[in-house]
């Protein structure tokens, strides 16, 4: 597909499919754990409750990218999860059982695990074969992110928090809205087809599959601060209104941190490997001086660093997995990489985040995420001299100088 091909209106509907997208999913992901907790709900049931969500992911996202990928239409599967999410949110917000609750969290998260490496695909998959960059359409989800959550912030304050329903339809509706009047996203033909023969060697990539697992040590500390900092501000002495400028800076700084990458990052497994062992060295100074806070104003300003470090990890592998499978199974490669941030290390957060949270306090939780964090530093690190000695690039799309 060629840049004449695209046409303007096309690439803005991406953008703002991008910021809609993104604003629906800063609602729930910066409000929902203080919605349950304003229940009477404890952490280690918001912990256990969380933990549901990676949990079916293992299952759901591989399960929709490989219908996505046979299909080839990216489109019509978000609109089966965006659906599918709104209907189950409508009955969650409808109960006051913890049990009723969790077993509609678990169908919520069936639909809801695959949206974000769906909506990464079709922006890939539009973009492929012109001068387009990822980070362009994708700093719009972070920009999307970031405003409507500090938007939301002081009107969820005013309605209050048990009315946090009100918001959260408004913008998932929007985003239903917005995916019908976007491209199927696989219109392109490939010179492979797709075949199960074929899928299955996107397991056996045992590069890819490396990374993924080190991503783990990564992710989980990461989900853990996601599941568990609305609280911890909460319990600092923070505002609804807080929480909601603490999700502002998470995500506002990423745009730029995109363009960026879009502009100078060179494209090849070494050198994308050496930039996750820099980020992931800030991500572990990132959850020491956590583990120190003592108030609220000083956690917002620690998740600025959430622009390099997240935002950074975010892209660059994103990059890297378009760059070891195979275009024709682009789907099933970032739902796989998709799951080093909502699968096992989501389960983990949840559960285990859950119990420290409650037992050992926040300040002995940012310590023991600094110290997992490290590992993945050193796994990377060793990764990395594993791709120097083999001299060249390993996976799907060798162009080292993409």
């Amino acid at each position: 597909m060629s840049d004449h091909t695209i046409s303007r209106n096309m690439l803005g509907m991406l953008k703002v499919f991008n910021f809609v997208l993104y604003g629906a999913l800063a609602i729930y992901s910066t409000f929902f754990a203080l919605y349950l907790k304003d229940m009477g709900i404890s952490n280690v049931q918001i912990g256990l409750l969380v933990a549901g969500g990676p949990l079916i992911g293992l299952v759901a996202n591989p399960f929709w990218a490989y219908w996505a990928d046979r299909l080839r239409n990216n489109k019509r599967i978000l609109i089966i999860c965006l659906i599918g999410n709104f209907i189950c949110m409508q009955f969650v917000f409808m109960t006051g059982s913890y049990t009723l609750i969790y077993t509609l969290m678990l169908f919520y998260f069936f639909f809801q695990s695959p949206l974000f490496t769906q909506s990464n695909s079709l922006i890939l998959n539009v973009i492929e074969g012109t001068s387009r960059k990822f980070g362009e359409f994708r700093a719009w989800g972070s920009l999307g992110w970031a405003v409507i959550a500090v938007v939301a912030g002081p009107i969820i304050g005013w309605l209050g928090i048990s009315k946090l329903w009100i918001v959260f339809d408004i913008m998932l509706l929007f985003a239903i809205f917005f995916t019908f009047l976007m491209p199927s996203g696989n219109e392109r033909p490939l010179k492979e087809k797709f075949s199960n023969k074929g899928y299955l060697q996107v397991f056996r990539n045992k590069y890819f599959l490396l990374f993924v697992c080190l991503g783990v040590l990564i992710s989980i500390p990461n989900s853990i601060n996601m599941t568990f900092l609305g609280i911890y501000i909460k319990d600092l002495g923070g505002t609804d209104t807080i929480v909601g400028w603490s999700a502002f800076a998470t995500a506002i700084l990423e745009v730029p941190v995109f363009l960026l990458l879009d502009k100078y990052l060179k494209k090849n497994s070494r050198t994308m490997l050496g930039w996750l062992v820099i980020i992931s060295a800030i991500f572990s100074v990132r959850w020491l001086l956590m583990s120190v806070a003592s108030s609220a104003i000083q956690v917002i300003f620690i998740q600025l660093l959430h622009s390099i470090t997240f935002g950074g990890y975010y892209y660059i592998g994103t990059q890297l997995t378009s760059h070891l499978v195979p275009a024709e199974y682009r789907s099933s490669g970032q739902a796989v990489y998709g799951l080093t941030w909502g699968g096992v290390s989501g389960i983990v957060a949840g559960v285990l985040g859950g119990w420290m949270f409650e037992t050992l306090g926040a300040s002995v939780l940012y310590r023991i995420c600094f110290a997992f964090t490290l590992c993945g530093v050193l796994g990377f690190f060793l990764l990395r001299q594993f791709f120097l000695r083999a001299g060249s690039s390993v996976g799907a799309n060798r162009q080292e100088s993409m």
